[in-house]
């Protein structure tokens, strides 16, 4: 790949605790920059909570972090930001007991004033193993979709990623219920990114739990149905990668250039540091049932059954491979090539631990991207798990 000539600065986002996790970008009506992720002692702990941070338009420096969720017994991870276009603002995250990301349901708060006051937490997606990671994509018809991915646990066994697949869930009535629809062929593809293009269809991108390659797909009814994800050119270690079209058409996708083949080490899972000796019941968190109840009772949307998912195949989830280089690269044809690239950090990406209190972990990765109305390019992602490292470009 040709390296491109974008330039970028560095403005610092203050770090609330040792661990500091999935950075998410948002830009508001009045050119306000939003950043949400997660933050604590390490990922899956009860301490772990949503942050945020606002860099003002034409500011240089970005606010003390907010806390914005506060379950003392559970891991709150993984923040959505959705300007929606009522005006409202909705920030949506998972909740899980402890590293069992089969228990996690999706929980929401609305703003009616750009994120300085917030409706009280409660439960968006009831069904346990619903996990989010990327932002709500609002088709032409009106409909709101928000990408999902199903964490499942095989029996007799606790969640390490084998059975994952994405869904979306789909809203006609602006949030108030929503249908979850399973993508046919999607087992082992999660984070599912969707960008829509200039002729109305819509592309999607996955970070792959085989640690093999980013995968690719494409709807042209809307976001309704979707084609079998297939591999890109782009290697993928099992961390997330996400993607935006720009201005001029190009799309951009900030990922590690790194997949398991790169990979001398592996481990067990993603929270095979963590003790956790309670028994977890396949149905998930009772101590949600009663709301899930209740939004059931209100129309809103508990699926049941298996949803149409993927049965589970022979392949294992894929944990350890290196999570650097950091790179941003364009493509001109849909994500077909990838011609252009720039390595925004380079290093040994070193994952097989998430310890970032004792400097033992030395990833960079979950990236967001955007491009603000002024034309710029920001990225945010994790820096060593110890901070949020912000950049934005020169253009």
């Amino acid at each position: 790949m040709a390296s491109t000539a974008l330039k970028f600065e560095e403005l610092p986002i203050p770090a609330p605790n040792v661990q500091n996790h999935a950075a998410n970008l948002c830009e508001l009506s009045n050119g306000d920059l939003l950043c949400v992720w997660f933050s604590g002692t390490q990922e899956g702990m009860s301490d772990i909570s949503v942050y945020m941070s606002r860099l003002p338009t034409g500011g240089r420096a970005w606010s003390a972090p907010v806390r914005l969720s506060d379950d003392h017994d559970r891991s709150e991870q993984n923040p959505v930001l959705f300007p929606a276009p009522d005006g409202r603002l909705w920030l949506m995250w998972t909740s899980q007991r402890a590293g069992n990301q089969d228990t996690a349901v999706v929980m929401h708060r609305i703003s009616s004033d750009m994120g300085y006051t917030w409706t009280n937490p409660s439960v968006l997606i009831a069904r346990p193993g619903s996990f989010v990671r990327q932002p709500v994509i609002v088709n032409e018809a009106g409909e709101w979709l928000l990408p999902l991915f199903r964490c499942r646990q095989i029996p007799g066994q606790k969640w390490v990623g084998d059975a994952d697949y994405s869904a979306v869930a789909l809203s006609g009535d602006a949030g108030a219920t929503w249908e979850i629809r399973p993508l046919p062929g999607s087992l082992g593809c999660v984070h599912m990114n969707i960008v829509p293009m200039d002729d109305g269809s819509m592309l999607a991108f996955f970070r792959s739990r085989w640690a093999d390659f980013i995968y690719r797909t494409r709807s042209v009814d809307g976001g309704h149905t979707w084609e079998q994800p297939k591999p890109t050119t782009l290697p993928n270690n099992n961390a997330s990668v996400q993607c935006v079209r720009l201005r001029d058409g190009r799309l951009a996708m900030v990922f590690n250039r790194s997949s398991a083949v790169a990979a001398t080490q592996r481990r067990e899972s993603l929270y095979d540091e963590i003790e956790d000796d309670e028994a977890v019941e396949p149905d998930g968190a009772p101590a949600l049932a009663k709301e899930a109840a209740s939004q059931a009772a209100a129309g809103g949307f508990v699926p049941t059954g298996h949803e149409g998912a993927p049965p589970p195949d022979e392949r294992k989830a894929f944990w350890g491979a290196p999570r650097a280089p950091l790179c941003l690269a364009f493509s001109s044809d849909g994500g077909l090539s990838w011609p252009e690239s720039l390595d925004l950090e380079v290093g040994d990406g070193f994952c097989l631990t998430n310890n970032s209190k004792d400097s033992m972990n030395r990833e960079y990765s979950y990236p967001s991207i955007i491009q603000s109305r002024d034309g710029r390019i920001h990225v945010a992602y994790t820096y060593f798990r110890q901070r949020i490292k912000y950049l934005r470009s020169n253009l």
